[in-house]
């Protein structure tokens, strides 16, 4: 009896939960509230957080979404701010991920558009904006940083080799 009770209430629940089913009108309507300024057209906009600016673009045939933010031009990255954008890719950026593209740093977060409920959107927002400001310092999204390896034993793994690792 629990045993049917238990399959029932989960059959509701997943038959009355709501569908995201985000579209470019829902999306408009969100960076209206959250952006301090707006323009473009549906699928296409650029709109700026604190001076940010942020561009959304979608792809409605293929059910895609991006928020990218620029950063720099590549030709003023060093090789240290390359590795640093790529430890934080797996560690500090979380759902966004710092990515080169037409000569442009980008810090970038990639969705199905479908799928995307509205605090997921302001949550890519944020996180996409915070990549942005932190790029040279924490480089991170938000506050949650996954962990890794200190200094000191990053330097001690590059002492061993592929073999003696496995």
């Amino acid at each position: 009896m629990k045993t049917t009770v238990l399959l029932l209430v989960l059959c509701l629940s997943f038959s009355i939960a709501p569908s995201q089913n985000m579209s470019n009108e829902k999306l408009a309507e969100i960076f209206e509230k959250v952006s301090d300024s707006i323009e473009g057209e549906p699928g296409r906009w650029q709109f700026y957080v604190k001076d940010i600016s942020l561009m959304c673009f979608t792809d409605l045939g293929n059910n895609r979404m991006r928020i990218i933010s620029p950063i720099m031009e590549t030709f003023q990255l060093s090789e240290e701010l390359k590795n640093a954008c790529l430890t934080a890719n797996f560690h500090t950026a979380l759902d966004v991920k710092y990515a080169i593209s037409n000569d442009i740093l980008w810090t970038v977060y990639i969705h199905p558009l479908k799928e995307l409920s509205e605090e997921q959107l302001i949550d890519a927002i944020s996180q996409v904006y915070a990549s942005n400001i932190t790029f040279g310092t924490s480089f991170s999204s938000s506050t949650l940083i996954f962990p890794g390896l200190s200094s000191e034993d990053s330097k001690e793994k590059k002492k061993t080799t592929k073999k003696e690792r496995f």
